[in-house]
């Protein structure tokens, strides 16, 4: 592992003391990071690991994300070590969290947390600089309206993608001009709301104090439905997060139905990371403007 030298290196820098790596083990980071546990004199830590030159600037983003939902203060992020290069590869450091068992509570509390969240603002939709999602780079230049960020920024750069891969078709495309020009009239006139962007149930871990502890940040400045949508894709989360969410910050009526539109966004990420096993699920939602 040439790599642990580097983190050695990296973190007797940080630390400015000897550093001793006593254990390293494997543990879950993606598809596209290889991470580590890593027991050292001075603590645990959780080490990511990939190309520098395939993702660039990934986990400095990375960082940028979770500084920013930690500076918001609503819900606990792990805290940063530290990231860098060592030639063809990057690193992310953070401190090892601990999983722990859900509290009683956990979902409302996790609910109630995320509307507070929601309620970090801006002027504009997007937000300072781009970063990723999964894999993909993901743009987040401002606009004014979400219609207009939802369409440039988010579902019109992967279409094409997809459309340029034969992945989707021209009737596909159609659908989803077709769905452009409505979506001023599907969304509600909201605030822009600080958003995770990748908040599925793989993206938040458990804490030792039984609380939700949100990891893998695409963060943004969004219609806040879209966090609710992505938290939905795969089987969703517990009812009573839901009901917690609309007793701090209620959704319009219709929101549920409006979810499925949100999930566009992450369903073409989908389809163009994986193929075309996704096309379905799109034209399904796109079918009332095909």
């Amino acid at each position: 592992m040439p790599w642990k030298a580097t983190i050695k290196d990296f973190l007797t820098n940080k630390f400015d003391k000897p550093i001793q790596i006593s254990s390293v083990h494997p543990v879950g980071g993606g598809s596209i990071n290889s991470a580590y546990g890593l027991e050292t004199n001075v603590g645990k830590f959780f080490v990511k690991l990939n190309s520098a030159s395939r993702y660039p600037g990934m986990f400095k983003k990375e960082a940028m994300g979770l500084k920013i939902l930690s500076d918001a203060g609503e819900l606990p992020v792990p805290e940063i070590v530290g990231f860098g290069e060592n030639h063809a590869e990057a690193f992310l450091v953070l401190k090892f969290i601990e999983t722990g068992t859900s509290s009683a509570g956990f979902w409302e509390n996790f609910g109630h947390a995320l509307a507070r969240l929601h309620g970090h603002s801006a002027d504009s939709f997007g937000l300072d600089h781009d970063n990723y999602i999964g894999s993909l780079p993901q743009r987040n230049t401002f606009h004014n309206t979400w219609e207009t960020f939802f369409v440039e920024e988010r579902l019109q750069p992967l279409m094409h993608m997809a459309f340029d891969n034969k992945l989707l078709n021209n009737n596909d495309i159609k659908a989803f001009k077709n769905f452009f020009g409505q979506i001023d009239t599907l969304f509600p006139k909201e605030p822009p709301a600080l958003l995770h962007g990748d908040l599925w149930s793989g993206n938040f871990m458990t804490n030792q104090a039984g609380e939700a502890v949100l990891i893998d940040p695409a963060v943004y400045f969004g219609h806040r439905e879209m966090d609710l949508g992505m938290s939905q894709l795969f089987g969703g989360f517990h009812r009573q997060f839901y009901e917690a969410y609309n007793e701090i910050r209620p959704l319009e009526p219709g929101w549920e139905k409006r979810l499925d539109y949100c999930n566009l966004y992450p369903l073409l990420v989908h389809v163009n990371l994986f193929g075309g096993s996704y096309v379905g699920s799109v034209r399904r939602i796109l079918q009332p403007f095909t």
